[in-house]
């Protein structure tokens, strides 16, 4: 796996957005922060990013429609980019299977300290993926 520099952050809770960022900043990873869907979509698709942290619950556009949108049914609009889903929802088994099909990662924000989140995206630099929950 290639080394992460660019993070593209999809979150609309300030707190969490400025937590999770000064952290990953703090560690040497520009990053970039969307707080809607149709936003943090434009910046994706722009292809400078190394990493993207989607909510799934942002204004104007779902980040499972973000997800839909970069990897559909028949593209992959970022190969070369890992994709975490972060959420607060407690998902059905099938829903976050569906998601996880889709993502490189699936975190629920409750449950990751900055610190925890800085250690996973280390680990999947060493190692292309996250570490099983």
């Amino acid at each position: 796996m290639a080394k992460i520099h660019n993070i593209l952050m999809i979150e609309d809770d300030r707190f969490i957005s400025d937590l999770y960022s000064r952290t990953l900043m703090k560690a040497g990873y520009k990053v970039e922060t969307a707080v809607t869907g149709p936003k943090g979509l434009a910046l994706a698709k722009s292809g400078k990013y190394d990493l993207v942290l989607l909510d799934i619950m942002v204004p104007d556009m779902t980040g499972i429609d973000v997800l839909k949108e970069l990897r559909g049914p028949n593209n992959d609009l970022l190969p070369n980019t890992k994709i975490i889903i972060t959420t607060n929802l407690d998902q059905d088994d099938d829903s976050r299977a569906s998601l996880e099909s889709k993502a490189d990662g699936y975190l629920i924000k409750a449950d990751v300290t900055p610190k925890t989140l800085l250690g996973l995206i280390q680990q999947m630099e060493a190692f292309g993926e996250l570490p099983e929950n």
